[in-house]
């Protein structure tokens, strides 16, 4: 794509409740020195300083390697609730790396970093392949989680190309893949991590209550006979 284009164009599959979109969002770091594998080294390094505010990232304590398991917390549409879940590392080499997301998760989806040149200048992308885990996260996606999905990694792209003191337009283009529902899978809601961690969230007081009346019911009393 040519330089200077919106900071969020994308195709008509933006706007329509997309199934299966492959999603790519690129940010130019123009009059930046470093190498695409010097970049993806520093965006590895620093994956979780470059998420958008409201959402954790926690790296793999063995680094992004193959094999590895990340923990997060996001908020997958408007309201209170928590997401918990986590991605696997399923490659990584000098210029890229791959996040597999696991059942539960909002998206079924493969997540690509990478870093390549173009036309002399480094270009910093994030490719995602990915498709509504279950009916209830599709209904979601449709009322405007796409959206959200979007922006979010668009802001991520934005934050690493200020790493290196770049303000860059993120270039994003979303392609429909697959606009049929997999209605066979709608069992997929009962391992919805959303709906796990809310009820986890709402149970918070009953377990409160159950560990007070543990702290405070006076010991039992010895046996008359003992």
């Amino acid at each position: 794509m040519p330089t200077g284009q919106s900071r969020s164009e994308s195709s008509a599959c933006h706007m329509c409740p997309t199934v299966q979109p492959i999603s790519t969002f690129r940010v130019r770091l123009e009059g930046v020195s470093a190498t695409p594998a010097e970049a993806i080294h520093i965006w590895k390094e620093h994956f979780s300083r470059f998420w958008p505010t409201g959402a954790s990232f926690y790296a793999p304590l063995a680094g992004t390697a193959p094999g590895e398991v990340a923990l997060l917390t996001l908020s997958p549409l408007p309201g209170p609730v928590k997401l918990s879940t986590g991605v696997l590392v399923i490659y990584a080499d000098e210029e890229s790396f791959t996040f597999m997301t696991p059942e539960g998760h909002v998206l079924a989806a493969w997540i690509t970093f990478s870093a390549f040149k173009e036309d002399g200048v480094t270009v910093m992308q994030a490719q995602a392949l990915e498709r509504a885990s279950d009916p209830l996260y599709e209904l979601g996606a449709t009322l405007g989680g796409h959206r959200m999905n979007n922006l979010f990694w668009e802001q991520t792209l934005q934050n690493v190309a200020r790493h290196f003191n770049v303000d860059g337009l993120v270039q994003t283009q979303v392609v429909c893949l697959d606009p049929r529902r997999q209605w066979s899978n709608a069992r997929n809601i009962l391992r919805n991590a959303g709906i796990r961690s809310g009820l986890y969230a709402a149970a918070g007081p009953l377990r409160w209550i159950s560990r007070s009346f543990r702290q405070t019911a006076p010991p039992g009393r010895d046996h008359p006979n003992a």
